[in-house]
Protein backbone atom coordinates (compact mmCIF):
# COMPACT_ATOMS: atom_id res chain seq x y z
CA UNK A 1 0.00 0.00 0.00
CA UNK A 2 1.36 3.39 -0.98
CA UNK A 3 1.93 5.97 1.70
CA UNK A 4 -0.31 9.01 1.55
CA UNK A 5 2.61 11.38 1.92
CA UNK A 6 5.81 11.68 -0.05
CA UNK A 7 8.97 13.42 1.12
CA UNK A 8 9.90 16.64 -0.65
CA UNK A 9 13.16 15.05 -1.82
CA UNK A 10 11.36 12.08 -3.38
CA UNK A 11 8.84 14.37 -5.05
CA UNK A 12 11.62 16.55 -6.45
CA UNK A 13 13.45 13.56 -7.90
CA UNK A 14 10.25 12.07 -9.37
CA UNK A 15 9.14 15.30 -11.00
CA UNK A 16 12.63 15.99 -12.31
CA UNK A 17 12.73 12.58 -13.92
CA UNK A 18 9.37 13.18 -15.56
CA UNK A 19 10.50 16.51 -16.90
CA UNK A 20 13.67 14.97 -18.26
CA UNK A 21 11.71 12.37 -20.20
CA UNK A 22 9.25 14.89 -21.60
CA UNK A 23 11.63 17.76 -22.31
CA UNK A 24 12.43 16.24 -25.71
CA UNK A 25 9.04 14.73 -26.49
CA UNK A 26 10.20 11.32 -25.26
CA UNK A 27 13.10 11.22 -27.72
CA UNK A 28 16.42 12.94 -26.86
CA UNK A 29 17.13 13.39 -30.57
CA UNK A 30 14.00 15.44 -31.20
CA UNK A 31 14.27 19.17 -30.69
CA UNK A 32 11.45 21.25 -29.25
CA UNK A 33 8.76 22.22 -31.74
CA UNK A 34 9.01 25.90 -30.97
CA UNK A 35 11.92 28.17 -30.10
CA UNK A 36 10.86 29.41 -26.70
CA UNK A 37 14.39 28.73 -25.51
CA UNK A 38 15.70 31.12 -28.15
CA UNK A 39 18.03 28.69 -29.92
CA UNK A 40 18.12 30.83 -33.06
CA UNK A 41 20.25 33.46 -31.36
CA UNK A 42 23.16 31.01 -31.29
CA UNK A 43 23.09 30.19 -34.98
CA UNK A 44 26.00 32.49 -35.82
CA UNK A 45 28.21 30.99 -33.10
CA UNK A 46 27.34 27.42 -34.11
CA UNK A 47 27.93 28.18 -37.79
CA UNK A 48 31.35 29.60 -36.87
CA UNK A 49 32.25 26.28 -35.20
CA UNK A 50 31.19 24.42 -38.34
CA UNK A 51 33.32 26.66 -40.53
CA UNK A 52 36.25 26.13 -38.19
CA UNK A 53 35.72 22.36 -38.36
CA UNK A 54 35.89 22.40 -42.16
CA UNK A 55 39.09 24.43 -42.22
CA UNK A 56 40.81 22.52 -39.44
CA UNK A 57 38.97 19.30 -38.53
CA UNK A 58 39.48 18.50 -34.84
CA UNK A 59 40.56 14.99 -33.80
CA UNK A 60 38.04 12.37 -32.78
CA UNK A 61 38.33 10.54 -29.47
CA UNK A 62 39.39 13.81 -27.83
CA UNK A 63 38.11 15.61 -24.74
CA UNK A 64 35.39 18.05 -25.77
CA UNK A 65 34.44 20.96 -23.52
CA UNK A 66 31.01 22.52 -24.03
CA UNK A 67 28.87 25.05 -22.22
CA UNK A 68 28.77 28.73 -21.37
CA UNK A 69 31.36 31.51 -21.13
CA UNK A 70 33.40 29.76 -18.44
CA UNK A 71 34.16 27.15 -21.10
CA UNK A 72 34.50 29.60 -23.99
CA UNK A 73 37.16 31.65 -22.16
CA UNK A 74 39.12 28.60 -21.00
CA UNK A 75 42.45 28.43 -22.83
CA UNK A 76 42.39 24.66 -23.01
CA UNK A 77 45.76 24.05 -24.75
CA UNK A 78 47.41 26.16 -22.04
CA UNK A 79 45.87 24.32 -19.10
CA UNK A 80 45.79 20.85 -20.69
CA UNK A 81 48.94 20.80 -22.86
CA UNK A 82 49.28 17.03 -22.94
CA UNK A 83 45.74 16.23 -24.06
CA UNK A 84 43.74 16.57 -27.25
CA UNK A 85 41.01 19.05 -26.39
CA UNK A 86 38.18 20.74 -28.27
CA UNK A 87 36.49 23.91 -27.06
CA UNK A 88 32.83 24.30 -27.99
CA UNK A 89 31.79 26.84 -25.40
CA UNK A 90 29.53 29.72 -26.40
CA UNK A 91 29.06 32.55 -23.91
CA UNK A 92 25.67 33.09 -22.32
CA UNK A 93 24.39 29.63 -23.21
CA UNK A 94 22.28 27.35 -21.03
CA UNK A 95 22.25 23.56 -20.70
CA UNK A 96 19.42 23.17 -23.21
CA UNK A 97 21.42 25.08 -25.83
CA UNK A 98 24.24 22.53 -25.76
CA UNK A 99 21.67 19.73 -26.01
CA UNK A 100 19.88 21.36 -28.94
CA UNK A 101 23.09 21.81 -30.93
CA UNK A 102 24.70 18.54 -29.84
CA UNK A 103 24.68 17.02 -33.32
CA UNK A 104 26.51 19.99 -34.81
CA UNK A 105 29.10 20.69 -32.11
CA UNK A 106 29.54 17.49 -30.08
CA UNK A 107 28.37 14.20 -31.54
CA UNK A 108 30.07 14.42 -34.93
CA UNK A 109 33.46 14.67 -33.20
CA UNK A 110 32.91 11.40 -31.30
CA UNK A 111 34.74 12.57 -28.16
CA UNK A 112 35.77 10.02 -25.57
CA UNK A 113 34.94 12.54 -22.84
CA UNK A 114 32.51 15.47 -22.78
CA UNK A 115 33.04 18.15 -20.14
CA UNK A 116 29.92 20.25 -19.54
CA UNK A 117 29.73 23.51 -17.64
CA UNK A 118 26.33 25.18 -17.75
CA UNK A 119 23.42 25.93 -15.44
CA UNK A 120 24.81 29.21 -14.15
CA UNK A 121 22.92 31.28 -16.74
CA UNK A 122 19.86 29.05 -16.45
CA UNK A 123 19.38 29.94 -12.79
CA UNK A 124 20.27 33.60 -13.32
CA UNK A 125 17.45 33.78 -15.89
CA UNK A 126 14.90 32.30 -13.53
CA UNK A 127 14.92 28.57 -14.18
CA UNK A 128 14.07 26.45 -11.16
CA UNK A 129 16.17 23.71 -9.61
CA UNK A 130 13.90 21.09 -11.17
CA UNK A 131 14.17 22.67 -14.61
CA UNK A 132 17.96 22.74 -14.44
CA UNK A 133 18.01 19.13 -13.28
CA UNK A 134 15.66 18.06 -16.08
CA UNK A 135 17.74 19.88 -18.69
CA UNK A 136 20.89 18.20 -17.39
CA UNK A 137 19.20 14.81 -17.73
CA UNK A 138 18.10 15.62 -21.27
CA UNK A 139 21.70 16.48 -22.16
CA UNK A 140 23.01 13.23 -20.72
CA UNK A 141 20.31 11.23 -22.51
CA UNK A 142 21.23 12.89 -25.81
CA UNK A 143 24.93 12.05 -25.44
CA UNK A 144 24.37 8.54 -24.09
CA UNK A 145 22.04 7.58 -26.92
CA UNK A 146 24.45 8.65 -29.67
CA UNK A 147 27.74 7.90 -27.89
CA UNK A 148 27.12 5.24 -25.23
CA UNK A 149 30.82 4.81 -24.45
CA UNK A 150 31.51 8.52 -23.99
CA UNK A 151 31.99 9.68 -20.41
CA UNK A 152 30.36 12.93 -19.28
CA UNK A 153 31.97 15.17 -16.66
CA UNK A 154 29.68 17.80 -15.20
CA UNK A 155 31.46 20.73 -13.59
CA UNK A 156 29.34 21.94 -10.67
CA UNK A 157 27.51 25.22 -11.09
CA UNK A 158 29.95 27.67 -9.56
CA UNK A 159 29.38 30.12 -6.71
CA UNK A 160 30.28 33.66 -7.74
CA UNK A 161 30.43 37.13 -6.25
CA UNK A 162 28.12 38.59 -8.88
CA UNK A 163 25.47 35.92 -8.30
CA UNK A 164 25.94 35.32 -4.59
CA UNK A 165 22.18 35.62 -3.96
CA UNK A 166 21.60 32.58 -6.16
CA UNK A 167 24.09 30.31 -4.43
CA UNK A 168 21.41 28.46 -2.50
CA UNK A 169 19.54 27.55 -5.67
CA UNK A 170 22.76 26.57 -7.41
CA UNK A 171 23.73 24.33 -4.51
CA UNK A 172 20.37 22.53 -4.66
CA UNK A 173 20.70 21.95 -8.41
CA UNK A 174 24.23 20.65 -7.92
CA UNK A 175 22.98 18.23 -5.27
CA UNK A 176 20.40 16.67 -7.60
CA UNK A 177 22.91 16.38 -10.44
CA UNK A 178 25.58 14.90 -8.16
CA UNK A 179 23.08 12.24 -7.05
CA UNK A 180 22.44 11.36 -10.70
CA UNK A 181 26.16 11.02 -11.32
CA UNK A 182 26.50 8.59 -8.43
CA UNK A 183 23.96 6.30 -10.08
CA UNK A 184 25.38 6.55 -13.61
CA UNK A 185 28.89 5.16 -14.12
CA UNK A 186 29.22 7.06 -17.38
CA UNK A 187 28.92 10.45 -15.65
CA UNK A 188 31.03 12.18 -13.02
CA UNK A 189 30.26 15.23 -10.90
CA UNK A 190 33.23 17.58 -10.52
CA UNK A 191 32.88 19.56 -7.31
CA UNK A 192 34.35 23.02 -7.74
CA UNK A 193 31.66 24.64 -5.58
CA UNK A 194 33.17 23.95 -2.15
CA UNK A 195 36.79 24.71 -3.14
CA UNK A 196 35.72 28.10 -4.49
CA UNK A 197 34.46 29.26 -1.08
CA UNK A 198 36.51 30.88 1.67
CA UNK A 199 36.28 30.16 5.40
CA UNK A 200 33.17 32.32 5.65
CA UNK A 201 31.53 30.28 2.88
CA UNK A 202 31.73 33.19 0.43
CA UNK A 203 33.20 33.08 -3.11
CA UNK A 204 36.94 33.70 -3.09
CA UNK A 205 37.75 37.04 -4.73
CA UNK A 206 41.04 35.90 -6.29
CA UNK A 207 39.22 33.31 -8.40
CA UNK A 208 37.39 35.97 -10.42
CA UNK A 209 38.12 38.84 -12.74
CA UNK A 210 36.74 42.30 -11.96
CA UNK A 211 33.13 41.47 -12.85
CA UNK A 212 32.96 38.92 -10.03
CA UNK A 213 31.43 36.39 -12.42
CA UNK A 214 34.04 35.13 -14.85
CA UNK A 215 37.12 33.19 -13.81
CA UNK A 216 40.62 34.56 -13.34
CA UNK A 217 43.78 32.56 -13.99
CA UNK A 218 43.62 31.35 -10.38
CA UNK A 219 40.05 30.21 -10.97
CA UNK A 220 41.01 28.17 -14.01
CA UNK A 221 43.97 26.68 -12.16
CA UNK A 222 41.56 25.47 -9.47
CA UNK A 223 39.12 24.04 -12.04
CA UNK A 224 41.93 22.31 -13.90
CA UNK A 225 43.22 20.74 -10.70
CA UNK A 226 39.76 19.41 -9.79
CA UNK A 227 39.16 18.08 -13.28
CA UNK A 228 42.41 16.73 -14.65
CA UNK A 229 42.55 13.41 -12.79
CA UNK A 230 39.18 12.48 -14.32
CA UNK A 231 40.21 12.99 -17.95
CA UNK A 232 41.95 9.64 -18.19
Amino acid sequence: MLRATVSSKTWAMTLAGFLALTAWGGDPQTSQADDTQGFARWEQAIAAFETQDKRNPPPQNAVLFVGSSSIRAWDLPKYFPKRQVINRGFGGSEIADSTHFAERIILKHKPRVVVLYAGDNDIARGKTVLQVHANYRAFVARIHKALPKTHILFIAIKPSIARAKLMGTMKQANKLIAADCQRDKQTTYIDIFAPMLDRERKPRRELFVKDGLHLSHAGYVLWTKQLISHLD
